[in-house]
């Protein structure tokens, strides 16, 4: 049974916010950890995270300290000026790894389609105008129309149609299956190292490598 608190904030969320899933019947209120409470006061070990993204959990000191102390300094001049964070951040992300550049995205959807408008530019100026991607079935990209595409779940196909062209779905770890998608028009192959959709499936190390 809900309470006094949580029912009519139920009613108000169905009144004013979209629907694009189901929610269980509780108002979440606050984190701490590995653990949520709603507005009753019950708890829960949240095993979702924020959908992979909360990796240090709810709430931790050190994130908190952070953003109290960029926001007295600053919190936005848009992406037209530099900022020191945002050099920081990046000279930090590219002497860690493999890249030259960094680009700074709202959110996967967002970087995933600027990867595919990277790859199809360079495939339009060495490439001689290829511009197919062959991505893997059972994967996940985000909820754009061009990442739905990409994806290529099974319950997707028929959603917002037309779909936007030039991708090829392949199995997972079946490599002669991706060697045949390749053609004079393929610019890039994308995957996830491991498949989080509807389970836990891991691309294999040999896997990786050839297709890199």
């Amino acid at each position: 049974m809900n309470s006094s608190v949580t029912e009519p904030l139920l009613k108000q969320a169905k009144q004013s916010v979209l629907f694009t899933a189901a929610r269980p019947e509780v108002v979440m209120e606050r984190g701490e950890g590995m653990y949520l409470w709603d507005t009753d006061g019950k708890a829960y070990l949240d095993f979702v995270g924020g959908w992979a993204v909360t990796s240090l959990g709810h709430s931790p000191a050190v994130l908190r300290e952070a953003l109290q102390r960029q926001a007295s300094i600053l919190v936005n001049t848009s992406p037209g000026y530099y900022n020191k964070p945002m050099i920081e951040f990046a000279s930090l992300l590219t002497d860690i790894s493999c890249f030259d550049r960094v680009f700074f995205a709202s959110g996967g959807a967002e970087a995933n389609e600027s990867a595919v408008k990277l790859a199809r530019k360079y495939g339009s100026l060495y490439r001689g105008g290829a511009y197919e991607i062959i991505t893997v079935r059972g994967g996940f990209h985000g909820r754009t129309l061009a990442m739905m595409a990409a994806t290529g779940k099974p319950s997707w196909e028929k959603l917002f149609a037309p779909k936007a062209p030039g991708f090829k779905h392949v199995p997972l770890n079946d490599i002669e299956a991706c060697k045949q998608a390749i053609s004079r028009d393929t610019c890039a192959i994308m995957l996830e190292p491991v498949q989080g959709e509807g389970g836990v499936y891991a691309a294999t190390p040999d896997y990786l490598r050839q297709t890199a």
